[in-house]
């Protein structure tokens, strides 16, 4: 596929001086027909900082919860469903963001998608009680899954070669940081109350930085699409929705709500859905038509390899942060702002890892993977003999050297992950295989939560003892981390 720009028409960006906004930069150039667009630096900051935040408003969450239920009145099952239900709506639907961008121009939606993630934000924080407070962050889940796919079909479009290399590397560091930062900043802004707020400031602070988001992507981000584009998959669609929801929705409530018989049938039905959903999108692929999730995407390499690496990666991470956010605040009684504090040295050796890692890659190609994921698995190990020898004593200083390990391991791979999954793409399939890669991602992030989640839970009701059920929970992390590594040997030797 050509990624051909829109013109001013097509997606309806104004000029503002032209409008009477004298003063006021104009958007950026539409190129001509044929040129391709280039993304500048102000155009890769506003494309991180647009994808920072659905994956910052995943994790924030975590150390409200406590205050939240307090405020709210809510059990332990509506609670569950203020992760669920926006880790849900974002994973179901990040596909078909993916494939509207395709369609309809990525900048207009992601403007759009902007818009509404603000303004869903915005509701979530006035919730009046935890009904409202779900549905709300269902609608910012689903303005999330439009919203994250056009980030990485743009810097698809518009780079290429080193820029393109680097540009990924930062998106993955910056995914990675989000996912910490979310949780650190989340104790410091429930326990900053500004103007009486409370839990309510992690979602009300996406206002103002919704809107400086959308001024400097509106100002820089150029226009692309596709110039063949491919009608909405609405079998695949719905299908889609059905397997995720059959899968995430009673992992995450099943424990909360005492494994009543609609949580056994739809993780039943989840199979069949899948199944039903493989069969119509190679029929629709043999049609010439292009479905939702094309079987032929899987057949390139470095798609299967790295959807392979980042699963597990993923729900490891997203069980681990969901896990210690509960671990640290109802475990050791750490108030938001210590239990967010305490994750501090993953941020900042994460963050040290990712600036580093491109150049490792280059070096020492594939086996940089390796010694990241050995890396992990000795930070568990660390985690898991400081939880059984200091329990419940513990104090942030005690977890940092284990923390500061998974750091590096994390800053290490994650930005490796998005450049093989991406790397040997045609253009024509830029919005579908980023959709498809955050949709796997977010999946396991969700699945990790429920799954790692309802294991410590359920570790902890029965024995009575949070520290022995963290250390016999991480000894399930590491599981997972050694499947990671085994799978990080079928790589070649440079990336």
């Amino acid at each position: 596929m050509t990624e051909t720009a829109q013109s001013p028409t097509a997606h309806g960006a104004a000029n503002p001086t032209a409008a009477g906004g004298a003063g006021v930069a104009a958007a950026p150039p539409t190129p001509r027909a044929g040129r391709a667009p280039v993304l500048s630096g102000a155009g890769l900051l506003a494309l991180l900082l647009c994808a920072a935040l659905p994956i910052l408003d995943f994790f924030i969450v975590n150390v409200a919860l406590p205050s939240m239920g307090r405020e709210l009145r809510a059990g332990p099952a509506l609670l569950e469903l203020v992760v669920a239900g926006y880790g849900v709506a974002f994973a179901v639907l990040l596909v078909l963001g993916g494939r509207l961008g395709d369609t309809f121009g990525r900048r207009r939606l992601l403007l759009i998608a902007m818009t509404a993630f603000t303004l869903s934000s915005i509701a979530c924080g006035l919730a009046p009680n935890a009904a409202v407070l779900v549905g709300a962050r269902i609608l910012q889940g689903a303005s999330a899954a439009l919203l994250n796919p056009q980030v990485l079909a743009t810097l698809h479009a518009t780079t290429s070669g080193d820029r393109r290399n680097r540009a990924l590397s930062l998106y993955g560091a910056m995914a990675g940081l989000a996912m910490v930062a979310g949780q650190i900043l989340g104790g410091l802004l429930v326990a900053a109350d500004i103007g009486g707020a409370g839990w309510r400031a992690v979602f009300l602070v996406n206002g103002p930085v919704g809107v400086i988001a959308f001024i400097l992507a509106w100002r820089t981000v150029p226009a692309t699409r596709s110039d063949r584009p491919a009608p909405v998959d609405l079998a695949g669609t719905a299908l889609l929705a059905i397997t995720l929801t059959a899968l995430l929705v009673p992992l995450s409530e099943g424990r909360a709500a005492g494994w009543p018989l609609w949580s056994w049938l739809c993780l039943a039905a989840c199979p069949i859905a899948a199944v039903a959903l493989l069969v119509v999108e190679r029929r629709q692929e043999r049609a010439g038509r292009l479905p939702l999730l094309p079987p032929s995407l899987f057949g390139f390499g470095g798609v299967r390899l790295g959807l392979g690496l980042i699963v597990p990666f993923s729900i490891n991470f997203g069980g681990f942060m969901f896990v210690m956010a509960i671990a640290l605040q109802q475990g050791l009684r750490f108030g938001p702002v210590q239990a967010g504090l305490t994750l501090a040295p993953l941020a900042v050796t994460h963050l040290l890892a990712s600036l580093v890692s491109p150049r490792l890659i280059g070096r020492f190609g594939s086996r940089v993977i390796q010694v990241a994921a050995s890396i992990h698995l000795i930070a568990l190990v660390v985690l898991g003999v400081t939880v059984l020898r200091g329990w419940p004593d513990l104090t942030a200083l005690d977890f940092a050297p284990a923390l500061a390990l998974w750091g590096v391991a994390s800053g290490s791979q994650i930005p490796v992950f998005f450049r093989i999954v991406l790397a040997d793409l045609p253009a024509d399939r830029a919005g579908i295989g980023s959709g498809v890669l955050v949709t796997f991602q977010q999946a396991s992030f969700a699945l990790g939560a429920a799954v790692i989640g309802t294991l410590f839970l359920s570790l902890e009701t029965a024995q009575g003892d949070p520290g022995k059920a963290l250390a016999e929970t991480v000894a399930a992390l590491a599981a997972l981390v050694l499947l990671t590594l085994t799978l990080s040997t079928r790589l070649p030797r440079r990336l």
